[in-house]
Parts: C-alpha cells; sequence; structure tokens
C-alpha cells in the first residue's frame, strides 16, 4: 500500500461504508426490511439451525465450535467484505436460545436420538445452554453496535468532516501571511502587472495547484494624461492641482504619480468654463429642487460621492443638462480619525468590463467599439481642501462635536475652468486561474477570488492582503491533498487583474465563459478587500448564504471570546464578484474587516479608490491576527460548499428576504404581497419535504441529491431583472446599503416617480419585481413536481 493510501482519513473509509450501505437498500423493494432480504444472512440462519440438528444427533458435540467455524468460513468466503455495522438486532433472523424457548417440540424431536444416559444428558443439555446463551449475548453486541454505529456513520459525518476541516485550517498561520504579503509589496516595481502574474502563478504551481494558467485579454484602458488635471478660479486666476496644491511649471514637470492618476477613467476629456452649482448628493430631489431656482444647462455640479451608485447620479446629471462634474468626500462623511482633506483618489466611470466589447469577451476577432468615454460629462475628481478654497471657506468645521459640512451658498456664484486630459489605449489585462480538480462531482465548481495590482496601486496595499490570504488557504489546502485528499467538487482559484478600471479580468473571463459557468458554479467566495479597518468583522453574503456564513461568525467569536452582534446583509459592493452576482446570478459570500465609524456613514464611499500611501496594512492589522481570521472563516466555508453532499444554501431565506423587502410604506406593493406569499410557501415545501430528508444520509439518494443541488445553486437566477438603473444590482436581491431593506429599484423608481408626473417608471419596476417572485415560485413548484413524479414512479 503507498502512502497516499495508507494516510487516507477515516472519514474516506466511513463515506464508502455509507455509499454501500445506500446502494443496497435503494435495490430493495419498497416495504421490505434490508435484513430479511439479505440472501447471505438467510442462509447462514439455515447453516446454523442445520448445524444444530447435525450437533444435537451426533455424541461428539465437543467439535460443534471447530465445525461450526469451518462450514462458516467454507460456505461464506465470497462475502467476506459483509458490512456488519448493517446487521440490526430487531430484523435478525431468530437464534439458537431463542428457538429452544419458543418452540418447545424442538428438542422433543430431537431428544430421541440422545442417549439415555442421564449424566450424559444432563452434561450435553448443559453445553447446549451455556453455548446458546454465549451466542446470544454475541449476537445482542452484534446488535447493539450495528444499531449504534449505522446512525452514526449518519450522523457523524458532519462531525468528522468539521475536524478535517479544522486539521486543514490549522495549518494557517498569521506569520506565514504576513511573510507573504512582504514579499509581494518589496515585488512590486513596475506598472506592468505581468510581473506580479508571474510570480502569483509559480507561487501557486509550487505549492501543487494543478493547471495554473494565465488568461490574457486585450482591452481598452483610459490612462492619466501626461500632466494632471488642473481647476482654475475665473475670478482670482488661481491654478490648482486636484489635490488643491497651486499649479505650477516645476509640478507639472515633477508631478507625482498621485496626481497623474487623481481622475475618472473613462470620463470626457478635455476643458470646460462654467458656473459651478452646488448639488450636494445629487439625489433626484437635490436635482428638482436645484433646477426649479437656475439653469443647469452645460454648468459643473459639484458633487458628493455617496448615499447612491455613482453611476447614477451621474446619469442623472447628464439627463439634466450639466456639462461638467467636480467631485469630492466630505470630511463630514468620514470618520473623526481619518484625514483626507488633501488626499486625491481615482473613480471609474465603466460599469464592467472592457468598453470596446460590451457584453461579450475581448478575444483575437472580436468587434472593437470606438469608446473612449463613457459619459458626456468631464468628471473631476478633487480633495475637500481644493473645494474649501473654492467656496471660500476653512475647510469642514467642527462646532460642539458636530461637523459642518462644505456647501456652496446659493447666493454666490463661483466660474472656474476644468481641464482634463486621459490617454486611451489597448492593453493586456491578465488573470491567474488554477484549478483543484473534485472527486465526485468534479463539474461543479467553488470560485475563489482575489485580485492583483494594475498599473498605479490603488486602495493602498489590499491587493497584496488579497494575493496572501488566498496564496495561504492554497497552501493549507494542498498539504491534505498531498496526502490522499480531495475535495468532492472543483475549487477554482482566480486573480484577477484590472479591477481598478471596472473589474475588467473578472468580467472577461466570465464573458468568455459564460456558458460553462452558467451551467458548472455554484457558489463563488471572495477575497477582494478583506482588510479596509480592524474594529469589525463586515460580512456580506447572499440569503441563501447568510445562514451559512451567520453561524461560521458566531463560531469564530465564541473561540476569540468576544461575540458583537452577527453583521451579515446582502448589500451592494465594489467587487470583482460584480459579474458573477449581476449577470449569472452564483451565490456569493465576502468576510472583511472594516471601521465601524466608516460604515456608519454613507454607503458608496468604497468608489473612491485612494493612492497607495493612504491604507497601511501593517498599521491596521500588525500581527496578521486579522489576516488569519479572515483566511479561516472564508476557507471553512469554501470547504463546506465543496463537501457537503447537499449544497448548505437555504431556499426559505430567499422567501423571508424577499417579503422583508416588501415592508415599508412603498406604494402599490399590496399586489406583490400576494405572489411573495406563495413564494414562501413552496420554499417551506421544499425545504421540508425534499432538503430535511437530502440532508439525512439514512434517506439520502444520490440521484435526488444531485437533482437537489442542480435546483439549490439556481435559485438566484430568477432574481436577475433585464433592465436596472445604472449602478444599481440587476440582482435584486442586494440592497443598496445596510440601511434599507426595500428592493432597490423599486426606491429609484418611487424617486423618479414623485419627480414627474408619470408613474410609467414605477409601473416597469414593479413589474419587474412581480415577474422575479412569480419565476421563483414556478422554479421551486417545479422543482418539487419533478421530485413527486420521481416518488409515484418508484412506488
Amino acid at each position: 500500500m503507498g502512502e497516499n493510501e495508507a494516510s487516507l482519513p477515516n472519514t474516506a473509509l466511513q463515506g464508502k461504508k455509507m455509499a454501500y450501505q445506500k446502494v443496497n437498500a435503494d435495490q430493495r423493494a419498497p416495504g421490505h426490511s434490508q435484513y430479511l432480504d439479505n440472501d447471505d444472512l438467510q442462509a447462514t440462519a439455515l447453516d446454523l439451525e442445520w448445524d444444530m440438528e447435525k450437533e444435537l444427533e451426533e455424541p461428539g458435540f465437543d467439535q460443534f465450535q471447530l465445525d461450526s467455524a469451518e462450514n462458516q468460513n467454507l460456505e461464506h468466503a465470497e462475502t467476506a467484505d459483509l458490512n456488519l455495522d448493517s446487521i440490526q438486532p430487531a430484523t435478525s433472523p431468530k437464534g439458537r436460545f431463542q428457538r429452544l424457548q419458543e418452540e418447545s417440540d424442538y428438542i422433543t424431536h430431537y431428544a430421541r436420538s440422545a442417549p439415555k444416559s442421564n449424566p450424559c444428558n444432563f452434561c450435553r443439555l448443559l453445553k447446549i445452554f451455556c453455548t446458546a446463551i454465549i451466542l446470544f449475548i454475541f449476537g445482542i453486541l452484534i446488535g447493539y453496535y450495528a444499531h449504534k454505529n449505522c446512525p452514526s456513520n449518519a450522523t457523524s459525518s458532519g462531525t468528522l468532516d468539521l475536524q478535517l476541516y479544522q486539521e486543514i485550517l490549522k495549518t494557517i498561520q498569521a506569520e506565514d501571511i504576513k511573510k507573504s504579503f512582504r514579499n509581494l509589496i518589496q515585488l512590486y516595481k513596475s506598472e506592468d502587472d505581468m510581473e506580479i502574474s508571474k510570480k502569483i502563478k509559480i507561487q501557486w504551481t509550487s505549492l501543487g495547484l494543478e493547471d495554473v494558467q494565465f488568461v490574457n485579454y486585450s482591452v481598452l484602458l483610459n490612462l492619466p494624461g501626461p500632466a494632471p488635471s488642473s481647476v482654475t478660479l475665473s475670478s482670482s486666476g488661481q491654478c490648482f492641482h486636484p489635490d488643491g496644491q497651486p499649479c505650477s511649471e516645476e509640478a507639472r514637470k515633477h508631478s507625482s504619480q498621485d496626481l497623474l492618476y487623481s481622475y475618472a477613467a473613462y470620463s470626457a476629456k478635455g476643458t470646460l468654463k462654467a458656473e459651478v452649482i452646488d448639488v450636494s448628493y445629487g439625489n433626484a430631489d437635490d436635482l428638482k429642487r436645484i433646477k426649479k431656482m437656475k439653469n443647469v444647462t452645460n454648468r459643473i455640479a459639484l458633487l458628493k460621492l455617496g448615499r447612491l451608485p455613482l453611476l447614477y447620479k451621474l446619469s442623472l446629471l447628464e439627463k439634466a443638462g450639466f456639462g461638467g462634474v467636480l467631485l469630492y468626500i466630505d470630511p463630514c462623511d468620514l470618520p473623526k480619525t481619518t484625514n483626507l482633506s488633501y488626499d486625491t483618489f481615482m473613480v471609474s466611470l465603466n460599469p464592467g468590463g472592457d468598453p470596446s466589447t460590451p457584453g461579450y469577451p475581448s478575444i483575437d476577432g472580436s468587434f472593437r467599439q470606438n469608446r473612449s468615454n463613457l459619459t458626456s460629462l468631464l468628471v473631476q475628481p478633487v480633495s475637500a481642501s481644493l473645494i474649501a478654497k473654492l467656496i471660500s471657506s476653512p475647510k469642514a468645521t467642527t462646532t460642539n462635536n458636530a461637523c459642518t459640512p462644505l456647501e456652496l451658498p446659493n447666493n454666490e456664484e463661483r466660474i472656474v475652468n476644468m481641464q482634463i486630459q486621459t490617454v486611451t489605449k489597448f492593453k493586456t489585462v491578465t488573470n491567474v486561474v488554477g484549478y483543484l480538480k473534485g472527486l465526485t462531482s468534479p463539474d461543479r465548481y467553488i470560485l475563489v477570488g482575489s485580485r492583483h495590482h494594475t498599473a498605479y496601486s490603488y486602495n493602498g496595499q489590499e491587493w497584496a492582503s488579497s494575493t496572501a490570504i488566498i496564496t495561504a488557504f492554497i497552501r493549507a489546502l494542498m498539504l491534505r491533498v498531498k496526502r490522499g485528499w480531495r475535495p468532492d467538487r472543483t475549487i477554482v482559484f482566480c486573480s484577477w487583474g484590472g479591477t481598478a478600471f471596472g473589474n475588467i479580468g473578472s468580467y472577461e473571463w466570465g464573458e468568455d465563459f459564460k456558458k460553462v459557468l452558467q451551467r458548472n458554479v455554484v457558489a463563488y467566495v471572495s477575497l477582494h478587500s478583506p482588510i479596509r479597518g480592524n474594529s469589525s468583522l463586515y460580512s456580506v453574503a447572499s440569503p441563501s448564504l447568510q445562514q451559512l456564513v451567520a453561524e461560521k461568525n458566531n463560531f469564530n467569536c465564541s473561540r476569540r471570546g468576544q461575540c458583537p452582534e452577527t453583521n451579515v446583509s446582502s448589500v451592494q459592493m465594489q467587487d470583482d464578484a460584480d459579474y458573477f452576482i449581476n449577470h449569472l446570478g452564483i451565490p456569493t459570500v465576502r468576510f472583511s474587516y472594516e471601521d465601524s465609524q466608516l460604515s456608519e456613514g454613507p454607503s458608496f464611499l468604497f468608489e473612491a479608490l485612494f493612492p497607495k500611501h493612504t491604507t497601511k496594512i501593517e498599521e491596521l492589522d500588525p500581527f496578521f491576527n486579522l489576516h488569519e481570521t479572515i483566511t479561516k472563516l472564508s476557507g471553512e466555508v469554501i470547504l463546506q460548499i465543496a463537501n457537503e453532499p447537499v449544497l448548505p444554501f437555504n431556499a426559505l431565506d430567499i422567501a423571508l428576504e424577499v417579503q422583508n423587502s416588501l415592508k415599508g410604506d412603498q406604494p402599490n406593493t399590496p399586489q406583490l404581497l400576494a405572489p411573495a406569499s406563495r413564494l414562501r410557501e413552496s420554499t417551506e415545501l421544499f425545504q421540508s419535504d425534499e432538503m430535511r430528508p437530502a440532508n439525512d444520509p439514512k434517506e439520502r439518494a444520490p440521484i435526488r441529491v444531485r437533482m437537489l443541488n442542480d435546483i439549490l445553486q439556481d435559485m438566484e437566477k430568477s432574481f436577475l431583472v433585464q433592465h436596472a438603473p445604472p449602478g444599481f444590482y440587476r440582482n435584486i436581491l442586494y440592497h443598496l446599503d445596510g440601511k434599507t431593506s426595500q428592493f432597490s429599484i423599486l426606491l429609484e423608481a418611487w424617486e423618479h416617480c414623485k419627480s414627474l408626473a408619470s408613474n410609467e417608471t414605477l409601473q416597469e419596476a414593479l413589474s419587474e419585481v412581480l415577474n422575479s417572485i412569480n419565476a421563483a415560485q414556478v422554479y421551486f413548484k417545479a422543482g418539487l413536481d419533478v421530485f413527486e413524479s420521481i416518488l409515484v414512479g418508484k412506488n
């Protein structure tokens, strides 16, 4: 026996016993005992009775045990591998002692051939009695342990799996992640991401990961121009760079990378001189109020980032007639400990993928559209210090612990000249993809996604944290694989490129393999931004995965001794998971540490990508304990999804999420309550009639489990709407933020309806939601009907 075979875990052996018992059980006719139908056991019982008769008639009874043993060895050589654990005492054939007790003429019949010597008869009867007692006790013991072990093979399999997971995860150490992180930081010297991609591929291959490969796409990137953008005040003639520093010839010649990369990718470029109009956060109410006061055509909007998706707000400004946008973050929206007044940032106006091939992959021969800019607006991100100079205010002020937001007075006019220079070119974006093939369901995939840098490094060193964490998990996993273990389903590890420009790498790969992914992917686990703070663990998960995530959070906090309220929600996020959530309807989960004060502020501030010096990972997590926690939490979820016979998804939670999304004072939602109620009824039946038996290994049938998993992995696809406002998720199970529970497209339609006389937009949104709920209810009902027809066919 080889080293790998010798080290196979006990769980694999137990799994084989369970599978052997189940196959035998399925082949019998309904209503018959699994033990009485066993021909070998019946033959054994007849042989024992025949031996009994023979020994009672013959005087040499002392040889009974030897003869019996020899007969059994000869007659049952072919059944030496019989699983004794399946023998139950309640249904076993009658033992010898029971036969002697219950059938009085049994002894009488054979007593005639016995010698008449009283001492001899007494000795023989005593031997018979003692032998029967021993056999009876032996049978009781076999039956007891068979009854005890049969269900425990089922129930303990989960415990054994958890033990296996812990054995894998305990090899993950914070110090190893720290070393990997520092190696990645030191490696980063070039703007070309091929260097880091090669390093990742070499490292993953050396760890034993199978079929690690580059997947390259030539895509259209919008990069900074040769000189930084500028904003000039017409009243004074003063020129400022986006960070608020005065323009100078020396600054232009020696401009830092931070200044060059303070821009909006895929914005229109050129020069615009116009009046600045403060639109606050730029929602529908703000624009309705301002349009009553001023002419906004070809004006420059002063816009705060946050509260709503940037692409949505820009679409409103473009529709209103604005010509340009100065985008900034109000210091009052940030934690008091955060000072970003002079920090510039980048945003991407790309909704996802290569702009030159919208909706299809950027492979050789694809038609390329000329889309150097994705909006007619000139958009320039600037620092809060520049806005303070623009409005002649000493930045945001704090009075009595209350922050005063930046605001341009309505009665004052500010005219500025904004100049934006960018360059559009085709460049190669590289993804690194590696596979760990599954053992029993290799055609079912769990995607695990991290990211590496592209060109200038934004959001500090988060990409290095992401890469170090996925590499640490691969290392721990492959140590176990080398000892002979494999997951049931295939795990696909992905390191994405082009994330900062609109998740380009993940979008192009998703579009390239769309047909395969639609059919085979069961879940996506994101490691996009694992460390964004250090005060609270924040989890984002699809409704079907929230229960699993909450269990892992609670287990983790119980080990650490700190158990705050579990923070799990289904909200939009800036992540490479975007394509898989919104175009494929794949259940997704992400763990991250964040600043609790930042999460309490306005949503969508994460759309700003700050330069590398703003986030120091080693200051947030000096001992890398948070990295270790994220790796283990994510790893346990990956292992459970990859190994559980039944996918650990909860159908009922989707129906409950739908009902919760219809609560509140929104008008016209009563028409959705009845379909939502029917959906809940169907999922409750599905949960009780199909998922509960499938999770009990005593009732589990492989074919039914496979059918059940196919239904579970496609549950969210019913909630992908055809039309969603710019920046909004097409998957309506995800909310705009943690503060709102209503369907986001209904909220937007209601706000739109209030500003217009027509309610056509609202009716369209209601129809989209209604069709989604109805499609999901029909989907579950069809699944129940299929299972019911199978049962009828078997009976």
